[in-house]
């Protein structure tokens, strides 16, 4: 004898039902039949993303990308941190780019102060320049919580940098850090190689060493530093 092979189909689908109820599934996705095998439709393009109002982009000047540094419309206007002001003038014998404000950094004190700022006054002594030759900024104008740039904010914050080296036109440019080299000499940037920067009419020799706070922790590097200090200001020195 086998099995029972009649089956109350009606009973089976009430079933069936019931349990897809008790599991929450009590209406359908669509109210029309899909066909499944059929070519899916085109997908629409998205609407274009409305572009940064003009009122919002960075001035075309100094003195007036400066202030719009300090502005609501700049990155770090939402970091709830203190931000620095840039004092630039226009082609300066010395441009120095770094990271982030120090921890001691204020608008009052200015940048690089503390024992950062006591080495960096004794590197410009040793190449014969001091600070009232020398613009100072950093990439970042505030420094966050954590001590680091934000990634979401490096990509905007590298080409507002670019833009104020530009706007300087400095006879040399030092950058310290991976930041600054990164930013201004791009990802294959490398620490020690004099370059010169070709840049919306500016034509500026460069080079990337070891951040003072580093040569504080690591002192040994400090004769690699001044190697570096070396070969930018004698290979630039006409």
């Amino acid at each position: 004898m086998g099995a029972d092979q009649h089956i109350q189909w009606h009973e089976a689908a009430a079933s069936a039902l019931e349990w897809w109820q008790d599991a929450g599934v009590d209406t359908l996705v669509e109210d029309e039949l899909r066909d499944w095998f059929a070519t899916p439709a085109q997908l629409r393009a998205p609407a274009a993303v409305a572009s940064t109002p003009v009122a919002d982009l960075p001035p075309d000047t100094l003195d007036a990308f400066v202030a719009w540094r300090m502005g609501d419309a700049a990155p770090e206007a939402g970091w709830n941190a203190e931000r620095l002001p840039v004092t630039a003038t226009k082609n300066p014998a010395l441009m120095i780019l770094t990271d982030l404000p120090e921890p001691d950094d204020s608008a009052e004190a200015g940048w690089m102060t503390g024992p950062v700022g006591v080495l960096l006054d004794r590197m410009l002594a040793a190449i014969g320049l001091d600070r009232d030759a020398v613009t100072i900024a950093g990439v970042a104008q505030a420094r966050p919580l954590t001590g680091r740039m934000p990634g979401e904010a490096q990509a905007t914050l590298d080409d507002l940098a670019q833009r104020l080296v530009t706007l300087v036109a400095p006879r040399k440019l030092l950058l310290f850090g991976a930041e600054p080299c990164r930013a201004l000499l791009g990802p294959d940037g490398q620490r020690g190689g004099l370059r010169t920067l070709h840049h919306d009419g500016i034509d500026c020799p460069a080079i990337a060493t070891f951040h003072p706070r580093f040569l504080l922790e690591r002192p040994l590097a400090k004769a690699e530093s001044w190697r570096h200090l070396q070969l930018l200001t004698r290979e630039t020195t006409t």
